[in-house]
C-alpha cells in the first residue's frame, strides 16, 4: 500500500537515434509529420549513417522497405524512427538492418545503417523524424529538447513525465 502511495512517477527519456542537426517536427517538409498526424516528436537532419536505439525496449515493427523502425519502451511508449521522407519508395535500397522484430534493445544499440548519399539522391529528404506514435494516449507531460545538435545515444531529445 505504501509503495503505491509514495511511488514517484518515472521520467522517461528518448535519446537521439543519430548524430545531426535537431529540427522541430513542425519544420519537417511533410504534412504527416509537421502537422503531427502520427504524434508528437522531433526530427534530425542526420550527419552519420548509423541509427541507434533511442530507448530501452523492444523492436515492434520494421516495414519491408526498412526505412523505419517502430519501438516500444519498457514503459509502453511507442517510438517511430522514420529515416528520410518518401523513402518507402526505395524498396529497402540504402538500408541495412542490424535488428529484427521482437529483439530487445538498449539505448545506443545499432539498429540500422543507412546510405545517406543514396537516400539524398533518390528520396525527397534525409531528415529523420522521431515520433511518439501513442503521444495522444499518454497522460504525461512531453517536453521536447531545445538542443541544436544531437549525438546518437547521448543527447536527450524528449522527456516524458
Amino acid at each position: 500500500m505504501f509503495k503505491k502511495l509514495f511511488k514517484q512517477s518515472k521520467v522517461e527519456k528518448i535519446y537521439a537515434p543519430v548524430n545531426g542537426e535537431v529540427v522541430k517536427l513542425e519544420e519537417v517538409p511533410d504534412p504527416v509529420f509537421s502537422q503531427k498526424m502520427m504524434g508528437e516528436g522531433i526530427a534530425i537532419n542526420p550527419s552519420k549513417e548509423e541509427i541507434v536505439s533511442p530507448v530501452n525496449g523492444k523492436v515492434v515493427q520494421i516495414p519491408d522497405s526498412r526505412h523505419a523502425i517502430g519501438l516500444k519502451t519498457d514503459n509502453g511508449t511507442e517510438v517511430l524512427i522514420h529515416v528520410g521522407l518518401e523513402t518507402v519508395a526505395l524498396g529497402g535500397k540504402g538500408f541495412t538492418l542490424n535488428v529484427s522484430e521482437g529483439d530487445k534493445v538498449r539505448v545506443g544499440q545499432p539498429l540500422l545503417n543507412v546510405d545517406l548519399s543514396y537516400i539524398s539522391e533518390n528520396a525527397s529528404s534525409v531528415i529523420t523524424p522521431v515520433v511518439i506514435t501513442n503521444s495522444n494516449d499518454i497522460d504525461k507531460k512531453i517536453t521536447l529538447s531545445e538542443e541544436k545538435e544531437a549525438k546518437a545515444g547521448e543527447t536527450v531529445l524528449v522527456t516524458i513525465n
